[in-house]
């Protein structure tokens, strides 16, 4: 029997692109890979770094590790050792950590495939952890912005090729996943770093042209990177209507001071460019909370950009002091209370535009791709979960439906989703 390995992903769409291409490692080496925590023969803890919530959750996740099988081989990898020190997730537990470029990942799986055993798995355990596969095409930052710890965790800017990507993403397709997430640390700045220079319409077309993906995703963007060229590849129905845009504040004076590299107004146009050029698609956002010298006017006018744009979602967080950033030696520093407080309403807009959304669908046809199964409690067999192209959850009866896609009208509106009903053929 193969040893088991557990990866463990905490943070963004990028850790899970890194998550994925150690277990496939992991698989290769000989090992069974789980994606939970249970007790197993070695474990990846995969950290996030991106708040002061996120270090405590990354060291959490250590120790019970640790305690869980004491005689386990345990790595620890992403931005939470690169911002603490190597020594701190060393002295947690850890008989390995690594850096998070991708050297630095061979070197993990060759630590723990040391003993393993040299035939890869077959069958289940070959498959991918998620119906919804996640694909790196981009690492390291070269902004600065002031609030932002990455750019020291995951370093300079460096583009995979096309050519590399697509390699993934076929990858990832013949292992059965019908849905591929392009992912990085700053995906708008690929290709800047190429010679010759190129831009992120070149990496989709590409992708588009050299694999058979059914359903493909661009995860993060901002308002500078929505270019003609970019829009007009979404004529391909290949391409899923959701755009996460990265907002942050929409006060003028607050994005100055947080070093973004667009206007509240340039954000307003971005987004009704991408409404204009692809109906019906949704789009979400991240927000900070309570930014150095943010004043209630700038957070008002915050709110009054989200309710203008009309998100699908927002990704709401209080801002995080981070030692080694600019925004840690502002003036200004609010308190806590006002913090949570505005936290508060962000989270209370964000329930009322996400339910704004879902309603305004509420009738249409979308395809979903269905990704779980659970008993729907009331003997009426499976309750099914999954996203539609614009990422609005759905549940639905049915039977075999896991990692399908089929046409769903969607109905009633509930708090976290829609019901969708009939699922007409499955593609």
């Amino acid at each position: 029997m193969p040893r088991l390995a557990a990866v463990l992903t905490l943070g963004c769409k990028l850790n899970l692109a890194d998550s994925e291409e150690i277990a496939h490692g992991l698989r290769h080496s000989g090992y069974h890979v789980v994606d939970r925590l249970c007790e197993a023969d070695a474990y990846v803890i995969n950290t996030c770094s991106v708040t002061h919530v996120a270090d405590a959750k990354s060291r959490k996740l250590i120790r019970s590790v640790r305690r869980l099988s004491p005689g386990a081989r345990v790595t620890v990898t992403g931005c939470y050792p690169q911002s603490a020190g190597f020594d701190a997730a060393t002295a947690l537990g850890a008989d390995l950590v690594v850096g998070t470029r991708d050297s630095d990942k061979r070197e993990l799986v060759t630590f723990l495939a040391g003993e393993s055993p040299p035939a890869p798995p077959t069958g289940a355990c070959a498959r991918p952890l998620h119906t919804r596969a996640f694909v790196k095409a981009q690492e390291g930052c070269n902004d600065v912005c002031a609030f932002c710890i990455v750019p020291r965790t995951r370093g300079r800017e460096e583009s995979r090729s096309v050519a590399g990507v697509a390699t993934e993403v076929n990858r990832s397709v013949e292992a059965g996943a019908r849905e591929v997430v392009i992912t990085g640390t700053q995906l708008g700045a690929w290709g800047r770093d190429l010679d010759p220079p190129l831009r992120p319409h070149h990496l989709i077309s590409g992708i588009l042209e050299q694999t058979e993906v059914l359903r493909l995703r661009f995860s993060s963007l901002q308002p500078q990177d929505i270019t003609p060229e970019l829009l007009a590849l979404w004529q391909d129905p290949r391409l899923m209507p959701h755009f996460h845009l990265a907002l942050q504040s929409g006060s003028e004076v607050t994005l100055q001071a947080m070093r973004r590299r667009y206007t509240a107004a340039q954000f307003v146009d971005a987004a009704a460019r991408i409404r204009a050029a692809v109906p019906g698609a949704a789009i979400t956002t991240d927000v900070i909370a309570g930014f150095p010298g943010e004043a209630d006017e700038d957070f008002e006018a915050t709110l009054a950009l989200c309710r203008e744009v009309g998100f699908a979602r927002l990704h709401c967080f209080p801002y995080s002091q981070r030692s080694r950033t600019a925004a840690a030696r502002l003036p200004g520093q609010l308190p806590p209370p006002v913090k949570q407080e505005r936290m508060s309403r962000l989270l209370a807009l964000g329930e009322e535009l996400s339910l704004a959304f879902r309603r305004e669908h509420a009738g249409t046809m979308r395809p979903v791709l269905w990704e779980s199964e659970r008993p729907a409690g009331d003997g009426a067999g499976s309750l099914w979960h999954g996203h539609t192209d614009n990422y609005i959850p759905v549940y639905g009866t049915g039977t075999g439906l896991l990692n399908r896609v089929t046409p769903v009208e969607l109905g009633e509106v509930y708090d976290d989703g829609v019901r969708g009903y009939s699922p007409l053929e499955s593609i």
